[in-house]
């Protein structure tokens, strides 16, 4: 019988050698397919079963429909042609239409905006909003937990259900895994409009486990929007020390919210393949006349290009005084990295902040050797302590700003579905640069933390080894 270990290693060999030419003739960068080759080679049989789940590209996989895109932009364009003395300020000019020529993320004018910097004052303003709804609520989550705070949100949704207000619901179903469907049942029993996004139910969608829906969405009555960082999870609301997390959101009031709706509803076809595009869910402005200009920015792994990277690689790149990042994980992409890199060399203030201590170790140990390669070209990393920093914001020379879901990791600018509101407004601007010097107080300086800057061989080396993986994480 010995033959038949043979004919199992000839079928193995052949199996490994069609995967390979798959990873090659998707084109990606050189890094990852070099860690994809290193995985298949290096890893027997848990190699491909790891690629199966999470390394299939779905780029060239126009998943959600093409008409679907079309029909809403056509909506959101009405509203856009309608604008009045609409002057986009010359600097970001080009940034604008890098944006509007990928996927007509539309820029508007007309808005009024609030920040939130943790959740003691971003739920409670969702909250009276949700209950102010007249007419529909869009709710688009990466998690929403069964827990007290994700009850509170859920009452106020079957709340309003009741009362004829049209709720719809999105919530990824790998970030909320942890929640039971009998939370998102109670809702749906009583009204609620509710889709898991791309449920991993073994085979189907099982190779797509890797490709998340990270957005944080939601749109009130066409007129008010939110967008940020911030889950429906308690973990927001309590903790304290390096249990707290902190985190920014942001309440978009006006035409903008226009680009937050078409978002919602293009995620809603792709769960529901219900297509709306009534013109009631675009109703007039309520922000009066004012050059607060915001644009409502997607990306995906179905899109053709990385949207929200190249924005942020035009951003370093034509950067003139400052560019401060935070993010809570840094495995940055060679575009990314080139960039902040050229532009610290360039006498540019670049500024990076990251947490001293993230939730996911794996992680802190791949984005140690990326932190000291920046270092290394001037740029100032900070490392924030009080609690966990999960904010993804970024501000630059005092005009434009941009908060959102995300990272700057291969995961957000390559493997999930994300957005993130540019806001090209010097009050703005000037708003979140206050953030992030406020959250530098709270931070050390990576200089000053001797266990990062003097690490022995094998620490630096087992680094190195796990940067390996960052294209995968």
């Amino acid at each position: 019988m010995d033959y038949v270990h043979w004919i199992f290693l000839a079928i193995y060999i052949v199996v490994i050698i069609m995967v390979m030419v798959r990873v090659l003739m998707d084109n990606r960068q050189p890094a990852k397919t070099m860690a994809w080759m290193l995985v298949l080679t290096f890893i027997p049989m848990l190699g491909i079963i790891l690629y199966f789940f999470f390394g299939q590209t779905t780029r060239k996989e126009r998943k959600i429909w093409q008409y679907s895109i079309d029909q809403l932009t056509k909506r959101s364009m009405l509203e856009f042609v309608e604008q009045k003395r609409l002057h986009l300020p010359d600097e970001y000019r080009m940034l604008i239409k890098l944006f509007m020529n990928q996927n007509w993320a539309l820029p508007f004018k007309n808005n009024e905006t609030e920040i939130y910097t943790s959740g003691y004052e971003f739920f409670p303003s969702l909250l009276m909003e949700i209950g102010k709804a007249e007419h529909h609520i869009h709710l688009d989550s990466f998690i929403i937990s069964d827990d007290p705070l994700g009850q509170i949100v859920a009452d106020a949704l079957i709340d309003k259900a009741r009362q004829g207000v049209e709720v719809r619901v999105i919530y990824d179903d790998v970030g909320s895994w942890k929640t039971k469907n009998r939370f998102f049942d109670r809702m749906r029993a009583e009204g609620v409009e509710v889709h898991a996004f791309m449920p991993v139910r073994f085979p189907v969608f099982t190779s797509k486990v890797n490709y998340r829906n990270h957005r944080k969405i939601c749109v009130i009555d066409g007129e008010v929007g939110f967008i940020g960082g911030m889950n429906i999870a308690m973990r927001y609301v309590k903790g304290t020390g390096k249990l707290a997390w902190r985190d920014t959101h942001v309440k978009i009031t006006g035409a903008a919210v226009y680009g937050l709706q078409r978002a919602f509803l293009v995620d809603w076809f792709f769960v529901s393949q219900v297509l709306i595009t009534d013109r009631s869910y675009y109703p007039a402005s309520i922000v009066g006349e004012n050059d607060c200009i915001v644009q409502i920015v997607t990306s995906s792994p179905t899109s053709l290009w990385p949207e929200i990277e190249q924005g942020y690689v035009r951003i370093l790149a034509s950067a003139r005084h400052y560019v401060y990042m935070e993010t809570p994980y840094f495995l940055p992409t060679e575009p990314i990295l080139f960039a902040m890199r050229t532009a610290a060399l360039s006498g540019v203030d670049i500024r990076l902040m990251i947490p001293y201590e993230t939730d996911t170790k794996i992680v802190e140990w791949a984005s140690r050797s990326y932190v000291m390669a920046t270092v290394k070209a001037g740029v100032k990393v900070y490392l924030y302590k009080e609690g966990f920093n999960h904010s993804k914001l970024l501000v630059t020379d005092d005009t434009m700003a941009t908060i959102g879901s995300t990272n700057v990791d291969f995961r957000s600018f390559e493997n999930d579905f994300e957005s993130n509101a540019f806001f090209y407004d010097k009050d703005v601007a000037l708003q979140v640069k206050a953030i992030f010097l406020k959250d530098q107080e709270e931070c050390v300086v990576l200089e000053d933390v001797r266990n990062l800057t003097h690490r022995s061989f094998l620490q630096r080396l087992w680094e190195s080894m796990v940067r390996l993986l960052s294209p995968l994480l």
